[in-house]
């Protein structure tokens, strides 16, 4: 049964969602929002500091946990549906995950639509997780992760380096990912209407501001719909009442017909990226350790393959 805690969280998603009218207000009005009202009402996390990242023509940030092993790193890819999102809205929660995982965490501000339409923040995810390995850190000792938008983007940064020849990092962990622009998943009609963060007006919007024309099922764009085989471990979240659930679902059925091995998670009562609420919501706290020792475990056997 969910949480006392959860249900609480949920009611101030649904006031925030409001505040957007939906996705229909203007996407200035979101973002001013999203990044700049609802960082100040997080929770800072305790001996995480952060400082700027030199990645050249990209604003990044490291997240640097008191506790951080050296030579672990992640990179975060926000979510907001490739239209509002950013380093500031995201920066709690990636911190959570750098802490609970003792790694440092890379959060960047990709490019926005419509602004930038797709493959911009693919691009951008890729430069990114490029800097990365030139900054000294090894494939086996590093990690991808992104929760909506970012956690399909995430998949799509895997299947572009894969695709390219490049070495993958150990694992990767989405949360609540969006890999089906098209809106196929059968939860976005039967579960929609009881996620309290996200619509399906607003999902159809942003995909046709990301979009701008492409074939929705391009699997940069949607990686449902991409060939999966090669990539590294998966680990994936979703809740009963999200939006987004049969996106994680189907994700996670794809990849394992594919030969990639999968740790899906879908938590009882739980809503769209509710991994947010850490360490507030014991049902977020858990999910963000679940993700910390995912990425641990695959390093550690990264590390074991390598030497």
């Amino acid at each position: 049964m969910p949480s006392i805690r959860s249900h609480i969280a949920r009611i101030f998603v649904r006031l925030n969602s409001t505040l957007m009218l939906g996705g229909r207000c203007p996407v200035s009005y979101q973002r001013f929002l999203f990044s700049e009202v609802v960082p100040r009402l997080a929770v800072k996390t305790a001996g995480v500091r952060n400082e700027p990242a030199d990645i050249p023509g990209m604003q990044a940030e490291w997240l640097i946990p008191e506790s951080a092993v050296d030579d672990r790193a992640i990179l975060y890819l926000h979510g907001g549906g490739y239209v509002i999102g950013s380093i500031s809205s995201h920066r709690s929660l990636a911190s959570q995950l750098a802490s609970a995982a003792q790694s440092r965490v890379l959060i960047i501000d990709y490019r926005l639509a419509p602004e930038n339409g797709f493959p911009s923040a693919v691009d951008d995810a890729v430069a990114s997780y490029r800097w990365l390995l030139s900054q000294g850190y090894k494939p086996w000792q590093t990690g991808i992760a992104g929760d909506s938008a970012g956690g399909g983007l995430a998949a799509a940064t895997l299947v572009s380096l894969r695709d390219s020849g490049e070495p993958l990092p150990a694992a990767a962990m989405m949360l609540s990912p969006w890999a089906d622009l098209e809106l196929k998943g059968a939860s976005c009609r039967t579960v929609g209407w009881r996620d309290p963060l996200v619509s399906g007006y607003a999902l159809r919007k942003w995909a046709a501001m990301y979009l701008g024309g492409a074939d929705p099922r391009d699997p940069l764009a949607s990686p449902i719909y991409a060939d999966l085989k090669g990539l590294p471990p998966l680990c994936i979240h979703a809740g009963t009442r999200e939006i987004l659930l049969d996106d994680a679902r189907r994700l996670a059925d794809r990849a394992r017909e594919d030969g990639v091995r999968v740790d899906l998670d879908v938590c009882e009562g739980m809503f769209h990226v509710y991994q947010f609420f850490s360490p507030l919501v014991p049902e977020s706290r858990e999910a963000i350790k679940k993700l910390a020792g995912f990425f641990r475990d695959k390093t550690a056997e990264g590390a074991g393959s390598a030497a």
